[in-house]
Order: structure tokens, then C-alpha cells, then sequence
């Protein structure tokens, strides 16, 4: 597994890292495994050699933070695993239990480190943007954050050029730690990244962890046609999945993945990710997987390099589309 550096900082990161909204307690989402489900899946991750693991206070409420931290405290090095989760989204009923305040920042970087069991967290990442709270207020609680020790590094997920760019000029005109990663909806599907976040983090040396890299398994031939809802029990269930991918969706693009997996015998899923990978302001998608071969698809993506004309067919039959997963 090749390793790369995250943004303008130091922190090497695994060129995959393994997202663990898969992993805590199906009474969250049906398809999400339990604990004992859980553990092959980081323990093969990191025989492979990731260290960059993914998840949020909001998967399974909390329980994925408790089943990643012990399963990495089983099978990894501390010192050389980087834990990233996230915080925005509600984790309880009571008007302080989300958002981006000063006080549901603090309270639930807590709660994150007694759940993952460890001390620091290394990368923590704003789950959205607050539309209610100034970012001052946000960014100046992350600092202190990280100032306590903490948490070590900064991210966001998931919004518009223009905030991410607003949170990095409010960073430097007060001097508090700065955004070094976007967690951003980007795949052969979905591009419209493209046209600003993408040139923005390039600029700005922030590293993009994209999101659904697979496009919900359609990049990776699970489903036979993006109303298919038989193909797996998330394929049924995910109501969020169903409003990044609709009808108007581009098959050819599908096909022509298929196809080039065809002449290269190998998975659909490592043609999607090969191409992710081949973009200079990718850092690591972020994959799941619940059945353990596709946590092998994926690693073995790290080493397939696309030629020119792949890159190509692969990229004509995109049509632009509107924003979504904001």
C-alpha cells in the first residue's frame, strides 16, 4: 500500500482509507455489520497495509467510533494509524446535541475520544457546514481543540468552493489552524467537483478524501440499472443513496467502465477507483465494503494505472448534472 501526504501537511496517509459507516449496530441501518461482523475487515485492512481510518459520531450514534477504536486498538499500532471522524449531524434529540457550535464542538470531541478509546484524535472533520453558526465560532473551537491536544489535524465535508474557501481565509487572517482535507462527493458519476472544489484544493493544498467512490456499487457492477433496489440490502434501504443517483443518470459511463474491466480483466470497482486515484488532488477515497472481497477490489486499485485513452473513454459521456450530496 503506497502512502501519500494529506494536504500540505506531514500526516502520510494510506492511498485508501477504509470508511467505517459499515461497521456498528444494524439497528442503525440494516445493512451495516455488528462488531463481530467488523473485525476481519480491519484486521485485512491494515495486514494490507491502511492506516487511514474513517467515521463519524452520527454512524450507528456512536457505536461505530466504539467498535473502530477497539479493533484498532486490537490489530494496529497507534502510532501509526490515523483516525479521522466527524462531527455535525444530530447524535440526540436536545437543541445542543448538533451543529457546529462552540459548545456541541467541544462536548462531542469528547464523547468521540471516550467512544474511539484514545487520546487524540488525527484528523477531526466537520460533518457539513453550519448554515446557522459563523465559522468564526466553528473554526475558533477547533483551534482550541487542537491547541488542548485534542485532536491533531482539521477537515470539513461536503460543501461549496465558496465556504471551504471562506473557512481558510478566516483561518489565516486570525491565525487558527486551517482545513487540510474536503471529504467531497466525487466519482465518475458524479464530477461536478470538478468545476471548482477540485481547482480550490489544488490551490490551497488541501487533500480530497472523496465519498461514495463507487457511486452507491453502481461504479463497481452490482446493479443492473440505478432504480435497482434487489441487488443488496443497502441497494434497498439507503433513501440518501437514492437522491444522489437518479434516472438521469449516464449509463454509457457504467458501460464503459464495464468494458475496460473487461479488456482488463479485473474488477469494475478497480477502474472507477483507478481513475480517483489518478487525480493529482486525490488523497484517498474513502471505501467500504461489507463483504471482504471488496475491500480486495479496492486494494487492488493502489497499483493499476490507467492509460491516456481509458482516462478518456471513460470521462466523454459525462453530462453536467445538478449539485448534490451538500
Amino acid at each position: 500500500m503506497h502512502f501519500t501526504s494529506l494536504g500540505s501537511t506531514g500526516l502520510s496517509v494510506s492511498r485508501l482509507c477504509l470508511g467505517c459507516m459499515s461497521y456498528g449496530t444494524p439497528d442503525w441501518r440494516p445493512w451495516v455489520l455488528d462488531e463481530e461482523q467488523s473485525r476481519p475487515f480491519f484486521r485485512r485492512a491494515i495486514e494490507a497495509g491502511i492506516n487511514f481510518f474513517d467515521t463519524a459520531n452520527m454512524y450507528s450514534l456512536g457505536v461505530s467510533e466504539e467498535v473502530t477504536g477497539r479493533a484498532l486498538r486490537e490489530f494496529g499500532r497507534r502510532d501509526e494509524l490515523v483516525i479521522a471522524t466527524k462531527v455535525f449531524f444530530p447524535v440526540g434529540t436536545g437543541p445542543n446535541s448538533q451543529g457546529l457550535s462552540r459548545k456541541h464542538i467541544v462536548q462531542a470531541c469528547e464523547a468521540s475520544l471516550r467512544r474511539l478509546g484514545v487520546e487524540t484524535i488525527d484528523l477531526y472533520q466537520i460533518h457539513r457546514f453550519d448554515p446557522v453558526v459563523p465559522i468564526e465560532e466553528t473554526l475558533a473551537a477547533l483551534d482550541h481543540l487542537l491547541h488542548s491536544g485534542k485532536v491533531l489535524y482539521l477537515g470539513a465535508s461536503s460543501g461549496f468552493a465558496w465556504q471551504l474557501a471562506k473557512a481558510l481565509s478566516a483561518s489565516e487572517r486570525h491565525g487558527w489552524a486551517r482545513f487540510v482535507s474536503m471529504q467531497n462527493h466525487y466519482n465518475l458519476l458524479y464530477r461536478e467537483e470538478e468545476r471548482e472544489m477540485i481547482p480550490l484544493c489544488e490551490t490551497e493544498r488541501v487533500g480530497c478524501l472523496p465519498w461514495s467512490p463507487l457511486a452507491r456499487g453502481l461504479l463497481a457492477g452490482s446493479r443492473r440499472s440505478v432504480t435497482d433496489r434487489n441487488a443488496s440490502t443497502r441497494a434497498a434501504t439507503d433513501s440518501y443513496g437514492h437522491t444522489l443517483y437518479d434516472d438521469q443518470l449516464n449509463w454509457d459511463i457504467v458501460e464503459a467502465v464495464r468494458t475496460i474491466a473487461g479488456h482488463r480483466g479485473v474488477p469494475m470497482a478497480q477502474i472507477a477507483l483507478a481513475w480517483l486515484l489518478s487525480k493529482p488532488a486525490v488523497a484517498a477515497p474513502i471505501v467500504g465494503a461489507t463483504k471482504l472481497e471488496q475491500l480486495d477490489d479496492a486494494l487492488g486499485a493502489v497499483d493499476l494505472v490507467l492509460s491516456a485513452d481509458e482516462v478518456a473513454m471513460l470521462e466523454a459521456p459525462y453530462r453536467p448534472q445538478p449539485v448534490r450530496g451538500i
